[in-house]
């Protein structure tokens, strides 16, 4: 028998959403401050890249294993022992005098946040009764949704105003909030106890190293010229040879630290894999367009944020309309659907950018976007939640918030790469095409020349700029050529997770549980 008090499910829901929204939005808002933090600490922006390294790899190992801790410790407990341990990892950050101290830091904020998101998920798939679940968990993704898009804009803003420290001392006020709000109305349910049994140290131990080594690789493989690099090899053979040996002894052990069965179900399993193309596109998408607008169109940092946050406007404005139609018993299915499609349509509207593009021509895609993003988030986790018992919950969402992770790393991993090797080609191809006897060709540098000689360069240097000049274009015309393609099949991608969906079954009964 559930003996928890009752309490106003939404103020559970704002409980959950500040920690949620704590971790998530720490994930960006460190990014645009790597050159600070860098010059204030005596190291090269290469070196500062492990402040972000560190997060993500701690991150990982703990998200997976959320679930076996919750049952261990009671979600409660976990989640205020995470929270607290994030926000004073918060403030070591923000005093830490050298950078391994604060890459340490890193590491016992990314272990603190790992938990947050899979615990706060879960919470939120029991409160609410079924009817009211959609509208619950759309307001939460929009937390979800907007925080990674609000991060570089408010870490642009805190670092220009004040300094990178206070990226970290914001977490402060929010954390303490959330420790007491989550004593006063988080209560754990009856069948959350530990099981007993062996502790699986050797699981764990697989999960962390090849966890950990995907990690590293996803996120200095273009760094290190990927397969070029001996330690990126290295790091790929661990983290296969550790994942497989997982994945077998998981299988096979009496009580596995993670519970691999719930992939049984085609329904989950799917809705798995499609999370993490979502993580795929979604985060290379949005790492993409940032550097567009800075190294194309010439937008400083902060304006590049602003421009970047017309995505949360469209799925703040349509997360809620997504929660309503969930609640009156619309399949989730056929606005995953649409969702998907509708996100593929803004990517292509992507791939038409030119160097002319002005700020308007950018938002209006991303509304739409946001849109696409409220029709997938909430639905994506109503059918794949759908058919996963109470007592598995935690261990389900744990799964499911890792693998949105990592395909995230791939993703930004895999767009980096393909925007800077398909330069390379384009640039390639376009320096064949400059025939020194095409008449065009010669009159533009004559034309460039001459200005360059009309504000007082003398023949020989207007000529060598003119070829510079000449020579700009191309590299310029190269980058936008690589980006739109860059676009271009992150739209197919999403178009081809469309018929995936109907691998899923519809939920029972209505049922609609939490986005994200």
């Amino acid at each position: 028998m559930d003996e928890r008090p009752q309490i106003n499910p939404w103020i559970i829901a704002v409980t959950v959403m500040l920690s949620t929204f704590l971790e998530v939005l720490d994930t960006s808002v460190v990014n645009v401050s790597l050159p600070h933090i860098a010059g204030s600490l005596s190291a090269t922006v290469d070196e500062a890249t492990w402040v972000l390294t560190s997060y993500l790899v701690a991150n990982a190992i703990v998200l997976p294993i959320t679930g076996w801790l919750a049952n261990q410790f009671g979600r409660k407990r976990l989640l205020i022992a995470a929270v607290t341990g994030f926000t004073l990892a918060s403030l070591l950050c923000g005093i830490a005098p050298t950078l391994p101290m604060l890459v340490l830091f890193r590491v016992l904020q990314g272990a603190s946040g790992g938990a947050l998101q899979p615990i706060s998920q879960a919470v939120l798939l029991e409160t609410f009764p079924p009817q009211e679940r959609g509208k619950a968990m759309a307001f939460w993704g929009v937390g979800i949704v907007v925080a990674p898009i609000l991060g570089p804009t408010l870490g642009g803003w805190l670092t220009s105003t004040y300094s990178w420290r206070w990226v970290f001392y914001i977490n402060l006020p929010i954390g303490i909030a959330s420790i007491i709000m989550t004593r006063l109305f988080i209560f754990d349910p009856h069948y959350i106890r530990p099981r007993g049994g062996k502790v699986d140290f050797w699981g764990l131990g697989m999960l962390a190293l090849g966890v950990a080594a995907l990690q590293i690789m996803l996120d200095k493989g273009q760094e290190d010229d990927w397969f070029g690099s001996h330690f990126i090899v290295v790091l790929a053979i661990v983290a296969a040879v550790a994942l497989v040996a997982f994945v077998i002894w998981e299988l096979r052990v009496k009580d596995p630290i993670v519970h691999l069965s719930v992939f049984k179900d085609r329904t989950y399993a799917t809705g798995v894999f499609l999370m993490t193309l979502l993580g795929f596109v979604l985060y290379g998408a949005l790492v993409l367009l940032p550097i567009f607008l800075q190294t194309l169109l010439n937008y400083t940092a902060v304006s590049a944020g602003v421009w970047t946050s017309p995505r949360g406007i469209g799925a703040l404005i349509f997360m809620p309309i997504t929660g309503l139609l969930l609640s009156r018993r619309w399949d989730a299915r056929i606005l995953l659907i649409i969702g998907l499609l509708t996100g593929a349509y803004s990517l292509y509207l992507f791939s038409g950018f030119t160097l002319a593009t002005g700020p308007w021509n950018i938002f209006w895609p991303q509304i739409l976007q946001g849109m696409g993003m409220a029709f997938i988030f909430v639905p994506l986790t109503t059918v794949t939640m759908d058919p996963v018992p109470n007592r598995e919950m935690g261990n389900a969402t744990s799964l499911f918030n890792l693998m949105r992770n990592l395909g995230a790393g791939a993703g930004i991993s895999a767009v980096t790469t393909m925007v800077a090797r398909r330069a390379q080609v384009h640039q390639q191809r376009l320096v064949e095409q400059l025939n020194p006897a095409n008449p065009q060709l010669r009159q533009a540098l004559a034309g460039m020349q001459a200005m360059l000689m009309a504000k007082g360069a003398n023949a020989s240097l207007a000529a060598q700029r003119a070829l510079a000049l000449l020579y700009g274009t191309v590299q310029q015309q190269s980058a936008l050529l690589s980006f739109v393609e860059a676009f271009f099949v992150l739209s197919l991608i999403f178009v081809a997770m469309a018929p995936m969906v109907l691998i899923m079954r519809r939920p029972r009964s209505g049922k609609t549980v939490a986005a994200h």
